[in-house]
């Protein structure tokens, strides 16, 4: 399933539905220096038309090493910088995700109750109905909820920000796309709520949550949710582009927030979904519902979706769980296979070049296959 969506209506799409478009990647070969397989990878993405790309991938004795191609600023030339700071997008949705499973081994949510039992009346109008769509459907995507992002013009919201029930009432004004529970289709609403209902249910902020919950105990120091009005990037990072070198740095995360706000690393991703696969975040219980898919029309033969996390077969067998992110300026996948290689790429453009998209796959594949 490949969409473009309109240019400036594009802000945290952010799912493999974006980034894991088109076809399974070109088979890794067997080869005696796999960095060069990736650099090789990043060149095509560079040769692609984005300014530049950068790969981070760690060992599963937890030893990093990134590949790097293009620039990380366009004005001065200068590569994309070591453990560059960028904005992940809807990889925040594993996060949250992982914060409502916590929530859930808790007994303070259950995952087929309907978010009308926590958020009564929050969920309704124009055929929505929060009554019947279950917590597990949300972080599924098979609510059938409307998509607010097609409606969201990126220039006007750019520097203004939203509060979730601003973007919760733009995907509200429309009718859902199915019946809940029908069919899988992405939408970033989801996770508008789900971010609600975190406030709701522990009395905290989101951010705050994926901090004490996740960053915290994870020694993750550069991974956090901004807050609104919050536009600057840490140092160091790459600048943001859209096409034509339209600079993107800055902007406020709250137009995305539950559902794409997050700022991290490469090598802080590879941490964090590598110590989730790995069963050290949820209990295993709740992992295990996070890792029952549903065929979800990625575009990759054998691709399904979890709850705020996908599997996504590799080329060399076996496969990879992560997840997709752009937020316009940046694009990346990242993921791990359990107990094995994790693997995050990044690139300092969206929405990205035709062909692209494709290229980043494989970008993600030959990280993962070579050896």
């Amino acid at each position: 399933m490949r969409k473009s969506l309109p240019g400036k209506k594009i802000v945290a799409v952010g799912s493999l539905v974006a980034l894991l478009a088109a076809t399974t990647a070109t088979p890794a070969l067997a080869v005696t220096h796999p960095r060069d397989e990736v650099d090789k990878a990043l060149k095509t993405l560079v040769q692609d038309g984005v300014p530049g790309a950068q790969a981070t991938v760690t060992s599963p004795s937890g030893r990093s090493w990134s590949e790097r191609e293009g620039v990380g600023n366009a004005e001065t030339g200068t590569p994309f910088p070591h453990d560059s700071k960028f904005r992940a997008a809807s990889i925040t949705k594993t996060f949250v995700a992982v914060v409502v499973l916590q929530l859930v081994a808790e007994g303070k949510v259950r995952l087929d109750a309907p978010i009308d039992r926590y958020l009564p009346g929050l969920v309704h109008g124009n055929g929505n109905d929060g009554t019947k769509i279950t917590v597990r459907q949300l972080l599924q995507h098979t609510s059938g909820l409307y998509n607010y992002v097609r409606d969201l013009d990126i220039d006007e919201w750019r520097h203004r920000g939203a509060e979730p029930g601003e973007l919760l009432a733009v995907g509200l004004a429309h009718p859902p796309d199915f019946a809940p529970g029908t069919n899988w289709k992405y939408s970033n609403t989801n996770y508008v709520i789900a971010g609600m209902l975190i406030e709701k249910l522990t009395g905290r902020s989101v951010s705050t949550e994926i901090r004490k919950r996740i960053a915290e105990p994870l020694g993750l120091r550069h991974t956090y949710l901004p807050s609104r009005g919050d536009e600057r990037l840490p140092l160091p990072h790459a600048r943001g582009y859209a096409p034509g070198l339209v600079d993107y740095t800055e902007l406020d995360p709250s137009l995305a927030g539950a559902s794409g706000g997050i700022v991290s690393t490469g090598a802080e991703l590879n941490r964090f979904y590598g110590e989730l696969v790995d069963g050290r975040l949820l209990h295993r219980a709740q992992l295990a519902e996070m890792q029952r898919t549903v065929p979800a029309g990625l575009g990759i033969p054998g691709a399904e979706y979890g709850l705020g996390i996908a599997s996504v077969p590799l080329s060399c067998g076996g496969r990879f769980w992560g997840h997709g992110g752009n937020l316009r300026g940046f694009a990346n996948i990242s993921g791990a296979v359990p107990h094995g290689k994790k693997v995050n790429v990044v690139v300092n453009q969206d929405p990205l070049p035709d062909g692209a998209s494709a290229h980043l796959v494989a970008a993600v594949d030959t990280a993962f296959c070579a050896r």
